[in-house]
């Protein structure tokens, strides 16, 4: 695994214009079909509320997804409050890698929330308003996050444009929802 080196004003002038060109594409820049992967797939997570983190985490190879870094990704997505786990939907992870891919940057993506036990959902829904009933969290299927030095609403361009499930838009609360159920916007 790599550890992340200064980056110099021509690296933050070519990702931005990768990312800008990137956005402007119609298509997805990935595709789900494990026909097409040539590459390692990585990811850099890190736990807002354990404080944990996983950098650059090769969870995809050629051969498919590496169980033991799945394993550790659901460990790092766990319902904090419970301490329970849950499997995460590998697809979930493909697209952080495409939301990754479109913004031109390999960054640590900052978890606010990952898997949510029944219990901890049904307290967030008494404390707030915009948490659902039937919510993919508790499914493995959602996550919340931001991503340090990105705006948020280029992050939700990003998610949405992968077109990989749904987008939620959290400015006040300064994260962005994105899930692998069905393509929608909010």
């Amino acid at each position: 695994m790599k550890i992340f080196n200064r980056l110099t004003r021509r690296d933050v002038l070519k990702a931005g214009v990768g990312a800008g060109l990137g956005l402007l594409l119609p298509l997805p820049v990935f595709a789900y079909a494990d026909g097409d992967l040539t590459s390692e797939r990585c990811l850099s997570l890190h736990n807002l509320h354990t404080g944990e983190v996983l950098k650059e985490i090769p969870y995809r190879t050629p051969q498919g997804y590496q169980k033991d870094a799945l394993e550790a990704l659901n460990y790092l997505l766990r319902d904090y409050r419970t301490g329970e786990l849950k499997e995460i939907d590998p697809q979930l992870f493909d697209l952080l890698y495409g939301v990754q891919n479109r913004l031109g940057a390999c960054a640590e993506f900052q978890v606010i929330s990952g898997y949510r036990s029944p219990r901890t959902n049904e307290l967030l829904r008494r404390r707030s308003r915009g948490v659902a009933k039937h919510s993919l969290h508790m499914l493995g299927k959602a996550i919340d996050i931001r991503l340090p030095g990105c705006d948020l609403s280029r992050l939700r361009a990003a998610a949405v444009a992968v077109k990989g499930g749904g987008v939620g838009y959290y400015p006040k609360s300064n994260f962005v929802h994105v899930d692998t159920g069905r393509v929608r916007y909010w």
